[in-house]
């Protein structure tokens, strides 16, 4: 490859970046090093990123942002798609004057960096896809109903989080929407293609133990259809499988994230 990895040196910077009918609360820490783009769980905030961030330290580039309606600032819109996700990548590279990133993305956000790694390979360096994007038929009417039902349950007190940016400015529909989209775009014959297309390295930190809404061995065998991803694709590897369940990994194996980002990084290098 003969483009850098890296963009010019930018200062730190915090703000609002504009796309399409609402704006989205980003935080770059500036400076010369790989830029590191990191791709919020599906209903979560950037500050989830705090340990990762400070164990990778400073020589890189670290880029955060709260989706629509997520965190304390980000502000609603009409879309919530995940297509509005995707292009939500864009603006904010192009806001930050990103030329070429590493992604990292978590749950919602590693199907998230998935897609933009393979629908923009000459501008990922690579993508880290922590305990997500696994190719799986795990939706059907009985779960769609599952989702929905949950979600009404949690109706009565999201309002109660919303000002501390615990819970997204959605609706209880609109956030059972989204995940059922997931669901959707997770299957086998819809998520298998996107990740066997993909020509950048792609290194998974999977998880261990139950998710939200996930019931008995169901994440593990949600799980388990990543080894014929890794079998027809060899870009992609599996970095490390640890102990904690899915809502922990970020705070209590945020070393293995760390170690599959440098992983990723260091193959780029070996490219170039």
């Amino acid at each position: 490859m003969t483009k850098n990895s890296t963009s010019p040196t930018r200062s730190k910077w915090t703000g609002m970046v504009p796309v399409d009918d609402t704006a989205l609360a980003v935080t770059d820490t500036g400076g010369p090093g790989i830029p590191v783009v990191y791709l919020n769980g599906q209903f979560a905030t950037q500050g989830y990123w705090r340990q990762v961030i400070a164990e990778l330290g400073p020589e890189w580039r670290h880029i955060t942002y709260d989706e629509r309606a997520r965190g304390r600032k980000s502000k609603r819109s009409a879309d919530y798609s995940f297509e509005a996700a995707v292009r939500d990548v864009d603006a904010v590279l192009a806001a930050r004057g990103v030329d070429r990133a590493l992604l990292v993305g978590w749950s919602y956000g590693a199907v998230v960096a998935a897609h933009w790694a393979g629908r923009n390979p000459e501008r990922a360096l690579g993508a880290v896809l922590v305990d997500g994007a696994f190719p799986y038929d795990w939706l059907d009417e009985a779960m769609e109903q599952r989702i929905r039902k949950m979600f009404r349950r949690m109706g009565w007190f999201l309002p109660l989080l919303r000002p501390t940016g615990l819970a997204p400015r959605m609706t209880a529909g609109q956030q059972a929407d989204s995940n059922i989209e997931l669901g959707r775009l997770s299957r086998e014959h819809e998520l298998g293609p996107v990740l066997d297309d993909i020509t950048v390295p792609v290194r998974y930190v999977v998880a261990s133990g139950t998710s939200l809404g996930s019931r008995g061995d169901e994440q593990e065998r949600i799980r388990a259809g990543l080894d014929a991803v890794t079998a027809r694709n060899a870009n992609i590897e599996i970095s490390a499988k640890v102990a904690s369940n899915h809502g922990a990994l970020l705070k209590k194996d945020y070393p293995a994230i760390a170690g599959a980002v440098r992983e990723v990084a260091a193959l780029d290098r070996e490219e170039r």
